[in-house]
């Protein structure tokens, strides 16, 4: 038996954080894996929860021994996914889902060509920058340099599986729910999961 896994990447300030936040607690099929990170934690974040906060020097000892399935440098800070930990849940069958960037995404996708990549877009660059400068977390220039590392970003969508606009939360947070859903659905994903009873419906005992 086998999970699925989902990868969901985004520009910052695109709502990714919180539409993940809302699938979690809509679906507990869904578990969502803790990236390792060397930037310090944000106000509200608990150490193993958000994210496993390391410094450099131990995230550079980890991407040296392999441990990471992958990593990626964003916004000044290192980010990785341990590929022990996702394997071995994916192994037992459990859904996991990878909060990452395009780079990590595509890392991933080359160990695990089966993955589901989902991308979410702003509505527009503006709502993009009104949500940023909203959140009241980071300095302008930090706020100036998100938006620049956006449009790059932006440009790798058509790399992804489902594209979702995030311009009304509640209906992105049904698409993106909808996405696990189908996906659990498909052809695959219930060989994987009901293999026996498939093979059994299909060849009923005579009698």
């Amino acid at each position: 038996m086998s999970g699925n896994l989902y990868i969901v990447s985004a520009p910052s300030g695109a709502g990714k954080t919180s539409l993940v936040a809302a699938l979690l607690k809509a679906d507990p099929l869904v578990r969502k894996s803790v990236s390792f990170t060397t930037r310090g934690p944000r106000a509200g974040e608990v150490n193993g929860r958000e994210y496993n906060f390391v410094s450099v020097d131990e995230f550079e000892r980890m991407r040296a021994a392999g441990e990471f399935v992958e990593s990626a440098l964003v916004h000044g800070n290192h980010y990785g996914t341990s590929h022990k930990w996702m394997s071995a849940r994916l192994a037992e069958g459990q859904d996991i889902l990878l909060e990452i960037d395009w780079q990590g995404a595509a890392q991933v996708r080359r160990v695990n060509p089966a993955a589901v990549t989902i991308f979410i877009l702003p509505p527009s660059y503006e709502a993009l920058r009104e949500r940023l400068t909203g959140r009241a977390t980071d300095a302008a220039e930090i706020i100036a340099q998100r938006l620049a590392n956006a449009r790059e970003e932006i440009t790798h969508v058509l790399d992804f599986d489902y594209v979702i606009i995030n311009e009304d939360f509640d209906r992105a947070a049904r698409e993106l729910a909808a996405v696990v859903v189908a996906q659990r659905s498909t052809r695959a994903s219930q060989q994987a999961r009901n293999g026996a009873l498939i093979d059994q419906l299909r060849n009923p005992a005579s009698g």
